[in-house]
């Protein structure tokens, strides 16, 4: 067992989350903002527009739905799933509900298609726990910060999820400990901990481990700005 980083609330791992640690698998409820298998990387666009690069290699087994369709395989449907996913993929095996996380008019500008911004991803709701029944919110969730590329370059990962998203749908999960083993900037660990909920993660890539321990090791108050 290797342990990155631990406090009174989250613990971290990194390595690969079936080969090496499988500590995730004990938690309550699975949040969590895997690869989306679409082959993502970030090339010179940015220049074009006058701006910095944010040249970016792409994200570890972003190459098809694998790793995302393990992960969940080895989770099982008997306990509650949110995953984070692109809309223009299958979604996972068992999905019950589809929402829209909508990320602003701020995102979205690379890669727009005939004046449409890529600026909406989807969320889906798997699993036993979930209930179902009459009203509730809407299903487009959306952020009162900026989703944009400053979002990203305040973490140094290109997929970080605002707090007040992560926050809002950890608190409308369902009670218990949550996991995350495709942990990235922490966006799940720090909403985690803001909400006084135990939390464990798993990172692959140590880069981004150092990034997490940092923002957790700030208590709830994250120096990234308020960013998940």
């Amino acid at each position: 067992m290797s342990i990155y980083y631990e406090d009174d609330y989250v613990t971290l791992y990194h390595g690969d989350c079936l080969t090496e640690h499988r500590e995730w698998l004990d938690a309550d409820v699975l949040v969590t903002d895997p690869p989306y298998g679409r082959a993502w990387k970030q090339g010179d666009t940015n220049k074009l527009r006058g701006w910095a690069s944010d040249n970016h290699a792409g994200i570890a087994n972003d190459s098809t739905t694998t790793a995302r369709d393990d992960a969940l395989a080895a989770w099982g449907n008997k306990k509650p799933i949110l995953s984070f996913g692109d809309l223009m993929l299958p979604p996972p095996i068992g999905t019950k509900h589809v929402l829209i996380y909508d990320k602003g008019n701020d995102a979205g500008f690379t890669g727009a298609v005939g004046g449409y911004r890529r600026n909406v991803e989807a969320i889906y709701l798997l699993g036993k726990g979930w209930g179902s029944g009459l009203g509730g919110r809407s299903a487009v969730i959306q952020t009162g910060k900026s989703a944009g590329g400053n979002l990203a370059r305040t973490t140094g990962h290109p997929h970080t999820k605002p707090g007040d998203v992560m926050e809002m749908l950890i608190n409308d999960a369902p009670k218990g400990a949550i996991a995350d083993p495709f942990a990235g900037s922490g966006s799940t660990l720090v909403a985690a901990k803001a909400l006084g909920r135990k939390v464990i993660g798993v990172e692959l890539e140590e880069r981004y481990c150092e990034i997490i321990a940092k923002r957790c090791a700030q208590d709830v108050l994250d120096i990234f700005g308020g960013a998940a």
